[in-house]
């Protein structure tokens, strides 16, 4: 089964396969969220985002939360952890959840448009560009800036030997980091930590945080 078909990642979220899901707020957002210099009520966008309670933290922070997630089991526990109800939309081939400042795209993440998401001030990836083998950074990372345009992005990525595990979620070196965002970011390193959690049952490395920002013209 090839591993960006819907159908993986579905099966992943059926059999619990889930090792990416952090019960907890990830180190590096708790720690350098303030890089990003937002204003209270500002719209941030997480890619791929899972059910992760990131997005608790963030809406807890006085921001609106964007989000993208092919898993309907996903979106669904997010809304049950907040006991929220939300209003369902369908839009082309994504339904549109919403609630409370938070709006959740269920579908594919290519298929997103950029009038679907409206304003947006800051990306927050955790788990989208690790989730692309190489062959599939350039069209991700090329879609994420026609959705967003040239905003700030506290990206986490893993640095570990990938011949030792097959991702997702792969290793993507600082040098291939930046060879997707040098061309349009001024990119800072923030901090690494070893990577922790039930990923490290599966390999040992680093997960890493950066701050990109986007190039003075």
């Amino acid at each position: 089964m090839d591993k960006m078909e819907p159908s993986f990642w579905e099966k992943r979220w059926r059999e619990g396969k889930t090792a990416f899901h952090e019960g907890a707020v990830n180190v590096h957002l708790a720690r350098h969220f303030p890089v990003l210099k937002l204003e209270n009520g500002a719209h941030v966008f997480l890619p791929l985002c899972g059910k992760s309670v990131d997005i608790d933290w963030l809406l807890a922070r006085g921001c609106r939360v964007i989000g993208s997630e092919l898993s309907e089991e996903a979106v669904a526990a997010v809304f049950e952890r907040l006991e929220v109800t939300p209003d369902i939309e369908r839009v082309r081939d994504l339904r549109r959840y919403s609630s409370n400042g938070l709006v959740l795209w269920q579908g594919d993440f290519f298929k997103l448009r950029n009038t679907d998401l409206g304003p947006v001030d800051a990306v927050y990836d955790r788990a989208a560009l690790v989730a692309m083998p190489p062959s599939m950074r350039d069209s991700y990372v090329g879609h994420l800036r026609r959705l967003c345009g040239p905003v700030p992005q506290l990206l986490v990525t893993y640095d570990y030997d990938q011949t030792r595990m097959d991702g997702p979620p792969f290793a993507v070196p600082e040098r291939d980091m930046r060879a997707q965002y040098e061309d349009a970011f001024e990119i800072d390193s923030l901090s690494s930590v070893d990577i922790y959690g039930a990923l490290a049952d599966r390999c040992s490395g680093q997960e890493q945080s950066w701050c990109l920002r986007p190039a003075l013209d």
